[in-house]
């Protein structure tokens, strides 16, 4: 069974993220999504709230698994036996950061990163700019899913 995770912070998740997803849960038996959890950053939504956005945008899938995890990625890759991360690139500037992150995970377990060009609909696309535009009542409509519209509504209230 091909088995892949997708992390992130999800906070919220945007149609960028969901574009990888989709993407990556055909190319993949199973696809993870795990909502990394870093206790030093204040999130708008708990973790709990992210999760239960993502398995309500991601059902329509049928092979996507979504949990949180605190620790280090590879750790949870190999308690899982999950060979692949998928990562989303959105300009030059991702792929900097990125490829050092992958060589690492490789490095301490073997673990190999796949990149996958980000939509050009959703390549200035972030969870930080989408809750900065809410919350001085911008549209963001168009790049969240309409549940994550809703529940942007309800925590900002201008979205």
């Amino acid at each position: 069974m091909r088995r892949a995770v997708c992390p992130g912070s999800f906070d919220p998740i945007t149609n960028g993220h969901l574009d990888i997803i989709a993407r990556a849960s055909r190319l993949y038996d199973v696809v993870h999504v795990v909502v990394m959890i870093n206790q030093s950053k204040k999130g708008l939504f708990t973790v709990d709230e992210r999760i239960e956005l993502i398995r309500e945008v991601t059902a329509e899938f049928g092979n996507v698994q979504v949990e949180a995890y605190h620790g280090l990625l590879v750790d949870y890759c190999k308690q899982r036996d999950i060979p692949a991360i998928v990562k989303g690139l959105r300009a030059v500037s991702d792929f900097d950061y990125e490829l050092q992150m992958a060589q690492m995970n490789n490095g301490l377990s073997g673990v190999e990163t796949l990149f996958i060009p980000t939509s050009p609909t959703y390549s200035f696309l972030s969870s930080s700019l989408v809750k900065e535009v809410a919350t001085w009542g911008g549209d963001i409509s168009h790049l969240v899913p309409p549940v994550v519209l809703d529940a942007l509504k309800g925590r900002i209230g201008k979205a």
